[in-house]
């Protein structure tokens, strides 16, 4: 039985890989410009707002939600 099956024992929350980014923020985040959801790229480590048509940076697994830090997508 693991830890978060069995009662009075802390339950463990599986951290993401050392300097991931952890999807699950995805449903706290959205855009800081259009408020619209954001798409999660995991080959370009990127945060993408298709209605902003911006690209935001993810370093060391934390979203870098800046305009000057944005990329424009094409």
């Amino acid at each position: 039985m693991s830890a978060q099956e069995a009662p009075g024992l802390p339950v463990v929350v599986t951290e993401p890989e050392r300097g991931g980014f952890d999807r699950r923020m995805l449903e706290a985040l959205v855009c800081p410009f259009t408020h619209s959801v954001l798409c999660y790229d995991a080959t370009k480590q990127e945060l993408v707002s298709k209605a902003a048509g911006l690209a935001f940076p993810i370093r060391g697994g934390i979203p870098i939600l800046i305009a000057d830090e944005a990329r424009r997508l094409k």
